[in-house]
């Protein structure tokens, strides 16, 4: 084994440990297929032993690459870090929303990423949705951001990098009377009959739009007129009693004045989150909001789809 192990093909390794497909890693990489396949296979050859179990269908883990991956993370890590010492900058992270309660996965990854990496400056941003966000980051005027990675326009997606982070059941808000809000849960089929809000008229949000029109479609339920969308708690509260249409929305969100929060089930519908940047980022913040995503998700089972949810192709191509 020589003495020096170039870190590319520690980054090589990890991408493939962690999406156990060396097509995903590569587009994650922005590399070929066949530059990540030489990569480890140069690694396995350094380190004298068989990292990953390949066949046409499958990759997984041996148990020396299950030991050798939270090192390489970590290895990966400190160079980010050190390659980073002269970067003072704020790093600016984008939450989507104020609007969320406290078990809201980008504002916890964002928390343990603050206590990680105590000497960077981490700021949060709102922009809204995904959508907008990502043009922020083409322009450089954004770091990072959370949202539905595979609905975004395949240019924008080939422009950066996506780390999956938390499977999130969807739910619905309702006005406090509506005949709906009675329920502890809503079946999909309840909702026949009634057009689901999903902010059709907000270019912000494409990308839970889109999310939303696939799931109606799914289960034949219709879509409400698009609108132009509120802006803050009191606007939506207002929005949501002039119109009365149950809203589409994450499960983590919170019961507000005058609405209720109800999970749909039957089956319990999901939305893939994901931490979204520029790839090459060197700045230390980055690198602790990559490694916090990944401890949440490990952790607490955040990427464990439960039987018989739903979930568009497209997202679960992602896992």
């Amino acid at each position: 084994m020589s003495r020096d192990l170039h870190p590319r093909l520690l980054r090589s390794f990890a991408a493939v440990a962690e999406t156990l497909h060396f097509g995903r890693a590569a587009e994650r990489l922005h590399l070929a297929q066949q530059a990540v396949s030489r990569d480890v296979q140069a690694l396995e050859r350094e380190l004298g032993c068989v990292l990953l179990h390949r066949s046409t269908r499958s990759v997984e883990l041996t148990e020396a690459g299950a030991a050798l991956l939270p090192k390489a993370r970590h290895l990966l890590e400190l160079q980010a870090e050190i390659a980073a010492l002269g970067d003072t900058r704020a790093l600016l992270v984008d939450l989507n929303s104020q609007d969320w309660g406290p078990d809201h996965a980008a504002e916890r990854v964002l928390t343990a990423a603050r206590r990680r990496c105590p000497e960077a400056e981490l700021l949060a941003r709102y922009c809204g949705g995904l959508t907008a966000a990502a043009r922020e980051l083409a322009a450089h005027r954004l770091d990072a951001s959370f949202g539905r990675y595979a609905g975004l326009p395949a240019a924008d997606r080939a422009r950066l990098a996506h780390l999956p982070v938390r499977l999130e059941p969807m739910a619905v808000f309702l006005p406090s009377g509506h005949p709906l809000a009675a329920l502890p849960a809503v079946p999909l089929a309840a909702l026949v009959g009634h057009p689901v809000d999903v902010f059709a008229g907000q270019p912000a949000t494409a990308e839970w739009t889109d999310l939303g029109l696939r799931l109606l479609a799914a289960h034949g339920l219709t879509a409400a007129p698009g609108r132009t969308p509120p802006v803050g708690a009191a606007e939506f509260a207002r929005y949501l009693a002039r119109h009365g249409d149950p809203v589409l929305t994450s499960a983590g969100a919170e019961d507000s004045p005058g609405a209720v929060v109800r999970p749909l089930v039957d089956p319990v519908p999901l939305s893939l989150v994901g931490l979204v940047h520029r790839p090459g980022g060197r700045h230390p913040g980055l690198a602790a909001l990559r490694a916090c995503a990944a401890e949440l998700a490990a952790a607490e089972g955040w990427l464990s789809r439960p039987p018989g949810s739903w979930l568009p192709a497209e997202d679960a191509a992602l896992l």
